[in-house]
């Protein structure tokens, strides 16, 4: 993996900060988004990767936004080996109560976001024979109360992600989806902190990306599912 090319959206936190660190510690140069340029740029200086760590402004709803931050991450490194779809919101609750301007930022975000990432990077994907990494959820098929927009972006994502791993694997790029359980993130306003040590931790999903990358090539677990050892901590 060494001098390899990661472009990870949402990257300045929670999980997709635990895939760069993880990524940087196998000697790999990291591009990672934020929708704010000031996270972006704290997050990389947090990272310590030096120049092997790119900060990039980036609204994973926007294609041409998209566009301009894979092709920055390429003209920075050169070439662009795994791509990590990790961007994501959450907005919860009952429908009668659940805004339309919810809904769409749910989607926008979380399923046609990941449109645009796999748009914007899949041409150069193919010249690598590389990686591309959803970052989906449990709730990509286990429906809950309120959970209208999250549960069909999350259903959506992962079948978009496995329809897209058919289209992909004649091109030798390999495709998988990440569907955590509980995972001790900033995600929909939540601050980790001691009673989320019975949670995934961010880094856990970054040691699964590793290990994803470090398979044989004739080998592809296209979906994974990954839960707590212990269901809240018991």
């Amino acid at each position: 993996m060494k001098d390899q090319v990661a472009y990870i959206t949402g990257g300045s936190k929670g999980i997709g900060f635990g895939i760069a660190q993880a990524l940087l510690a196998q000697g790999m140069n990291v591009a990672i988004t934020s929708r704010s340029q000031e996270a972006a740029d704290a997050a990389a200086k947090a990272l310590g990767g030096g120049d092997r760590v790119l900060a990039l402004q980036s609204q994973a709803g926007s294609l041409a936004s998209e566009q301009a931050a894979v092709q920055k991450t390429i003209d920075r490194f050169g070439r662009l080996d795994v791509l990590v779809a990790n961007a994501g919101i959450g907005h919860f609750a009952p429908i009668e109560e659940l805004t339309e301007e919810q809904w769409r930022e749910t989607i926008d975000t979380n399923l046609t976001g990941v449109f645009n990432s796999v748009k914007a990077g899949v041409e150069a994907l193919k010249k690598s024979e590389g990686y591309l990494i959803t970052i989906a959820s449990l709730a990509g098929t286990n429906f809950f109360e309120n959970g209208a927009a999250y549960n069909a972006s999350k259903f959506g994502l992962v079948g978009f992600t496995q329809a897209v791993m058919l289209d992909l694997r004649k091109h030798g790029i390999k495709v998988t989806t990440i569907m955590p359980g509980s995972v001790a993130t900033h995600f929909n306003n939540h601050t980790p902190n001691e009673a989320d040590a019975w949670k995934i931790q961010p880094e856990d999903i970054g040691q699964m990306v590793v290990d994803l990358l470090r398979m044989n090539p004739r080998t592809l677990p296209s979906k994974i599912e990954v839960r707590p050892t212990k269901p809240g901590g018991k």
